[in-house]
């Protein structure tokens, strides 16, 4: 009986160092497909930021913005997002704290004034060396309205923990996540709308597809997955992740550019 795969993208299928598929990865899901799997991304972007290269991986879906978005073969399951009124509460204040920000829309991301100058500061005082990015601040579109109705969710960059502190007391009525990091040093928050997260969105896919949670696997590697390892039949995560996904993990793999992905379907026998 085949088995529902749900990847996390980055750290997981993407390299954490340079934000791309591995072709052991690749490889990996497409050997698992053809022997009767299915693959769904299961991650904390937008479909915006699901690139070609991504897609060209082959997928049978994907869940986004950690859950409030779900698709299987193209059609839309589930899209939940910010009210105008939430955007713009989150906007204001992220403004008011000083926080650089970009909105997560199907549409595109929509960064504020600084955020791509200070982003490429934090990545070169962490790694002594030029940003790798990819495609991320290339396709962005900028100069844009910050205030809108179509946002799955808004990230922000962290100056402190007292920031994502704050962010939970100020938005306790919506969904108040981090990520880039184990707490308390992880590098963002970001707000979305209430009930998200990536558990609920599995839930809301295996309805769909008439699958249940015993025959599914999750792999990934942070904080952000561990509802998803809590849910699933089983869970990876990769050697390269952060302790607090390894120690939620039933296995943990080699690293992500360590050929992890690779290495845990053929551990698992879905290769």
């Amino acid at each position: 009986m085949g088995k529902v795969l749900f990847i996390d993208v980055d750290g997981t299928l993407c390299s954490p160092i340079y934000n791309k598929v591995p072709e052991s990865a690749a490889e990996a899901i497409r050997q698992a497909r053809a022997n009767g799997h299915k693959a769904y991304i299961c991650t904390g972007r937008s479909k915006a930021e699901v690139y070609d290269d991504i897609w060209a991986v082959g997928l049978d879906g994907m869940i986004g913005g950690n859950g409030c978005y779900v698709e299987d073969h193209g059609e839309v399951i589930l899209h939940q997002k910010l009210t105008a009124d939430e955007c713009r509460h989150v906007v204001d204040w992220c403004r008011a704290n000083h926080l650089e920000f970009y909105l997560e829309c199907n549409s595109g991301l929509y960064p504020s004034e600084r955020y791509k100058e200070v982003s490429y500061e934090a990545y070169r005082k962490k790694y002594g060396r030029e940003p790798q990015y990819g495609d991320f601040f290339e396709k962005m579109i900028y100069n844009a309205s910050p205030y809108r109705d179509d946002v799955n969710k808004i990230s922000f960059r962290l100056n402190s923990w007292q920031d994502y502190l704050n962010a939970c007391e100020e938005f306790a009525g919506l969904h108040v996540g981090c990520w880039g990091g184990d707490a308390p040093n992880c590098s963002h928050g970001d707000v979305s709308p209430n009930g998200i997260n990536k558990a609920n969105a599995i839930r809301t896919l295996l309805e769909h597809i008439g699958e249940t949670t015993e025959n599914t696997i999750a792999f990934g590697d942070e904080a952000v997955d561990i509802p998803m390892f809590e849910l699933c039949g089983y869970s990876v995560a990769m050697g390269s992740g952060n302790e607090s996904a390894k120690n939620a993990a039933d296995y943990i793999t080699t690293g992500t550019d360590d050929d992890g992905l690779y290495n845990a379907f053929k551990y698992l026998k879905l290769i």
